[in-house]
């Protein structure tokens, strides 16, 4: 199974915080499944630490692209084609975060299973997204 972290899952996984729900430790262990976190991920720390809505402990955000590798996890670009055409995405009234629907919409197009545990993401299924928590 391809697996795509959203940003607080690739966080707590990397701090082994035990916020992530069982299944989905389960499946990023799993030697079997492929791991990435996408640069919107890193994108979205970096912009929320520095406004002070995200406090990072011990690091900094330019560690994370470090960290990921280091947990033999992939990083995954945004591509022109994904960018260009996240606007076809459904608008969900209860979800509007820029970062969530570019992680949802490349998980569509990617053929990923998204791991997040948000409760906004299950209404995207009908849109062809795959979750896993």
């Amino acid at each position: 199974m391809k697996l795509l972290l959203d940003t607080c899952a690739a966080l707590w996984a990397l701090q082994d915080s035990g916020q992530l729900s069982a299944p989905a430790r389960r499946a990023l262990k799993n030697p079997d499944n492929s791991v990435a976190v996408s640069v919107v991920s890193f994108w979205e720390i970096s912009l929320k630490s520095g406004l002070g809505k995200l406090t990072l402990h011990g690091a900094e955000p330019e560690d994370f692209p470090r960290f990921v590798v280091e947990a033999g996890w992939s990083i995954l670009p945004l591509s022109g084609e994904i960018a260009a055409s996240s606007g076809r995405l459904p608008r969900l009234p209860e979800h509007r975060d820029p970062f969530d629907r570019l992680l949802i919409w490349t998980a569509i197009n990617e053929g990923f299973s998204l791991v997040s545990g948000d409760d906004d993401f299950p209404a995207y299924a009908p849109h062809g997204l795959k979750l896993c928590w």
